[in-house]
């Protein structure tokens, strides 16, 4: 088709796939796929293929896996594709300018906030655990700064009150993929001008830990709820129970108070009321190690937690 330009996608996790599959639906030629290295995992430490490049690879196209862009080899492997443009969405890499200034329109990124807001590695879980009402996508043009570029396209979407750093995410990667599309003609044919982002207004989503999964009960009940939320389904509130871990798949706020922080006030098969520095948190979903999470009414019926004291 007279239209149709040379792309190249770079990508690594489940995020990635609806824009690429978005991309392949489209007039364009997918001249190659570049993703992170093959990791191991499963019980036997096999290396196993990330979500797009088994997408790459159902598809039938040319896959790259270079472990920097350092490599002379991998730049100039780059080049002999002779894409119009790379799109780059949860790749994991960082482009040096030499890749940067390979495709004819430059490189664009699919991130997922409304830039400047939310710069980094975890846009998504930042949003839920800060109390954003709303979170988006970002189309830009790619820079070696991080997440600094020009936008060409910004999609909002409001929070719901349950949302969960899991939710957020499949809703954000569906529509970067329905953003990248309404943005790449312009991107394209040079008619779409990037905005300037105001660097004022920038903050930092710095890269999840494991150790901020673990609850703070003098923070208060809205707080700890939002951090149930923001590190569901990863790395998962927990808590400590006697001498055992528990991980909070799901809780909420509710009215009322009594006992220090930490202590369970009620356990029913409706919740169990933890107190906290401010109001109760109502767990209604949390899992024991070994065992699958299970609903509040499975737990409490084999479990009394009235008045003990998680920590």
């Amino acid at each position: 088709m007279s239209d149709s330009k040379r792309i190249v996608f770079a990508g690594t996790p489940e995020f990635s796939v609806p824009p690429l599959r978005a991309l392949l639906d489209s007039p364009h030629e997918l001249v190659g796929v570049y993703t992170q290295p093959d990791r191991r995992a499963g019980r036997g430490r096999k290396r196993q293929p990330g979500p797009v490049k088994q997408e790459a690879l159902d598809a039938g196209l040319a896959v790259y896996q270079p472990a920097s862009f350092k490599d002379p080899a991998a730049v100039d492997q780059l080049k002999s594709l002779t894409p119009d443009l790379m799109v780059v969405v949860a790749y994991g890499l960082l482009l040096p300018r030499s890749v940067l200034d390979i495709p004819g329109r430059g490189c664009v990124n699919i991130h997922a906030s409304v830039l400047p807001r939310w710069r980094g590695a975890a846009p998504i879980q930042r949003a839920v655990l800060a109390g954003d009402s709303t979170s988006g996508i970002t189309i830009m043009a790619m820079e070696e700064g991080l997440d600094t570029g020009p936008m060409y396209l910004v999609e909002e979407i409001r929070l719901a009150a349950d949302e969960t750093g899991g939710s957020l995410h499949d809703r954000l990667s569906e529509l970067g993929a329905t953003a990248l599309m309404k943005a790449l003609p312009g991107v394209l044919d040079g008619s779409l001008t990037p905005e300037a982002q105001d660097d004022a207004h920038s903050c930092y989503a710095r890269k999840l830990d494991k150790a901020e999964a673990w609850i703070d009960w003098s923070q208060t009940a809205r707080e700890i709820e939002r951090r149930v939320r923001a590190f569901n389904p990863w790395p998962v509130a927990q808590t400590r129970w006697k001498d055992v871990n528990l991980r909070i798949w799901s809780a909420h706020a509710v009215a009322g108070s009594g006992g220090a922080a930490g202590t369970v006030i009620e356990a029913t098969r409706t919740g169990i009321d933890v107190a906290t520095g401010d109001g109760l948190l109502r767990i209604t979903e949390l899992q024991l190690p070994g065992k699958r999470a299970m609903g509040v009414a499975d737990f409490v019926n084999a479990n009394t937690l009235h008045g003990a004291t998680l920590a």
